[in-house]
């Protein structure tokens, strides 16, 4: 039962010497592959997921390592007792008729009494290469002429896998030293690869405390003064336009994605690109009659508040006008039903397409609606208009922006006009020397319970505080604003005009149960830590670490320990909003901090309420929304108010009117 076969003994003589010196009780055979068979002895019971990735390298390469096996029991199979990950790839092999079903396998023969043991050592003993030998390997191949794509091949991976191990072979010899004595980890070496400037790598990493060595602070060093490709401006010039102009790009091929992966390395000329650009869209406004035209890529909120809206002048529509519109509704109310009976059958590609559909009837009935209303030829010749981006690189013509001046001269213009019709003498004026009239207050606040002015107030608080934080100079304005009070001024003023207390307003979820999982919150939250995790405790010990630091580093923490002591939290309903000086300083957007929901907001104010602020952002649903409950009308307000921009009056923010392409000023921000 133990003799050999023909084919055994030719075998024998047949094979190279073996991998290791065979013992005594060790045959070297070339096995047919369907007399092999998996034993029960084997130790590594789970084969893994790789198989058809070592199957493929089999196949180009070939086995380069038998398989140990033990003569079955019916002396005509063998069993094998280690590779069997090997042998699994085998057999797919010759499932998929790539290699013969009896195909020689070469076998090491070993006592069935060590079976067991010659298993155990061959998974145990074994040690993997360190990845750097893998890195340099894959250098070397390449470096040999082999392309990419073989090597990719022949090791059952993909291109990009070779690219990124080739990329990491490139990093510097002094850093690829420090990952092999394991100080510098494999995520940082793949952060410095996104550069092949070896002295830029070196800076980066070893010019940096250790505590600013994180994988993302490495990879922002190196590419601080580049911009993403999702970047809006890049959106907007196109990356093709971009590199046909010349303009250089860098990939990095750790990043998740190709879009977050790439940066351009040249900014001043997409600067250029994107003026450029804004200023062929502007020519043709530049014809429309206005007194200015000014194209920027980006303005500030505090920026944007030096603009008022000039008034528009409203005609009634014409028949063929009233009835386009009463058509384009009724598309829109069958095509709203259509949608719902599309989202109860679940039908979701006949969904988007009639949301597809809606969204351009919607946007055709505003096209209409825009043309009912229009600025005044004495208008246009003293307002102006900024053409400009949004967060998203979409370009955006602000019609009708009036600077103080300008709107005072107009309002000055009107007046005269009134006095004059109503036989007034020129000089007999109605209202203050600007035109407006006294006793106008702002409004938006006749509807909030005291409650919701508390919740809203806490959440704008919390909106002050980390954008103090983020401004060191505004900051320190604050303290010496309320230092000059005290030490010049004679007095201690514990409520400042600015809203800013000198007591810490720290804690807000008594007034607002959503604060502490806001993003403001949040934001302040990670950068305090970040600061408290760099400074010791101990009182002498701080004291010397805090004397160490630049002026910049203290003006910093500074604004830091200042942004708490923001309090502008309102204890009832009022149309007043403390604070107002120190928002406009800090160009606060509460649209960046907080967003209009059911249960922050929608729900607890009146259904006109919801109603008259939908009109705002969605005027086509009211209608609809009208014959709803208010916790359906709540729920369907938070999912329309989504990315409208939207805010309650109270926090003092605009709704922008997009048609005709003119937006209220703040709307691009």
């Amino acid at each position: 039962m133990n003799a050999l076969t023909d084919s055994e003994a030719l075998a024998l003589h047949a094979i190279p010497a073996p991998q290791v010196p065979a013992q005594p009780s060790q045959q070297m055979l070339l096995v047919p592959l369907s007399r092999l068979r998996p034993s029960r002895r084997n130790v590594r019971k789970t084969v893994g997921p790789s198989i058809e990735a070592l199957a493929a390298s089999i196949e180009r390469v070939g086995l380069l390592q038998n398989l140990t096996v033990t003569l079955a029991a019916d002396g005509g199979h063998y069993e094998v007792v280690a590779g069997g990950r090997r042998f699994a790839a085998l057999k797919l092999l010759a499932k998929r008729r790539r290699i013969a079903k009896d195909w020689d396998a070469p076998c090491l023969l070993v006592a069935d009494s060590s079976a067991r043991t010659a298993s155990l050592t061959e998974n145990v003993q074994r040690e993997a290469m360190h990845p750097a030998d893998q890195f340099e390997a894959f250098a070397a191949l390449v470096t040999e002429g082999r392309p990419v794509e073989d090597i990719a091949a022949d090791f059952g991976v993909t291109p990009l896998v070779v690219q990124r191990r080739l990329r990491l072979a490139n990093v510097s010899p002094r850093l690829m030293a420090d990952y092999r004595a394991d100080t510098v980890s494999l995520d940082q070496l793949m952060a410095l690869a996104v550069t092949d400037d070896h002295a830029a790598q070196e800076a980066a990493f070893y010019d940096a405390p250790e505590w600013q060595r994180s994988p993302a602070a490495l990879r922002q060093r190196l590419t601080e003064r580049e911009i993403g490709a999702d970047h809006a401006l890049v959106r907007f010039v196109g990356l093709d336009a971009y590199t046909a102009a010349g303009g250089g790009i860098r990939r990095d091929l750790f990043a998740d994605d190709e879009a977050t992966g790439t940066t351009l390395t040249d900014a001043a000329l997409l600067e250029r690109l994107v003026r450029d650009k804004l200023e062929s869209l502007a020519e043709p406004v530049r014809a429309e009659g206005w007194a200015w035209v000014e194209a920027v890529p980006h303005l500030r909120p505090t920026e944007w508040q030096a603009f008022q809206n000039a008034p528009r002048t409203r005609r009634e529509p014409t028949a063929r006008e009233v009835r386009r519109m009463e058509v384009l509704q009724g598309r829109i109310a069958r095509t709203d039903a259509a949608l719902e009976e599309a989202y109860d059958a679940d039908d979701e590609d006949k969904a988007e397409t009639l949301h597809e559909r809606r969204e351009a009837l919607v946007v055709e009935l505003e096209t209409v609606q825009s043309q009912l209303s229009d600025h005044a030829p004495e208008v246009r010749a003293m307002a102006g208009v900024i053409v400009t981006l949004d967060r998203e690189g979409q370009p955006l013509i602000h019609r009708g922006l009036l600077r103080d001046a300008e709107a005072k001269a107009l309002r000055a213009l009107d007046a005269a006009r009134q006095r004059a019709a109503n036989g007034q003498p020129p000089g007999d004026q109605g209202g203050d020397s600007d035109g407006s009239t006294t006793g106008d207050a702002p409004h938006g606040a006749e509807h909030l319970s005291d409650r919701l002015a508390q919740r809203l107030s806490a959440h704008r608080t919390a909106a002050l505080q980390i954008e103090m934080a983020r401004q060191p100079q505004v900051a320190l304005a604050v303290l010496v604003h309320a230092m000059v009070q005290q030490a010049l001024q004679g007095g201690y003023r514990n409520a400042l005009p600015l809203g800013v207390r000198l007591s810490l307003r720290d804690r807000l979820e008594d007034l607002a149960p959503d604060w502490p999982e806001s993003p403001a919150a949040l934001a302040l939250r990670e950068l305090r830590q970040t600061w408290a995790d760099k400074l010791p405790q101990e009182p002498g010990e701080l004291f010397t670490v805090l004397l160490d630091k630049s002026q910049e580093e203290l003006v910093q923490l500074l604004a830091l320990c200042t942004a708490p002591a923001v309090d502008v939290v309102t204890p009832r309903a009022t149309a007043s909003q403390p604070g107002a000086e120190l928002a406009q300083a800090l160009g606060v957007d509460m649209a960046a901090w907080w967003k209009p929901t059911a249960d922050g907001y929608f729900q607890h104010v009146p259904k006109a309420a919801i109603l008259d602020a939908v009109e705002q952002f969605a005027p086509n649903e009211v209608q609809r929304l009208s014959k709803l409950k208010k916790a359906e009308i709540a729920q369907e307000a938070e999912r329309l108010a989504e990315g409208s921009g939207w805010m309650p009056a109270v926090f003092g923010r605009q709704m922008p009117t997009t048609a005709n392409g003119a937006d209220a000023p703040g709307s691009a921000d």
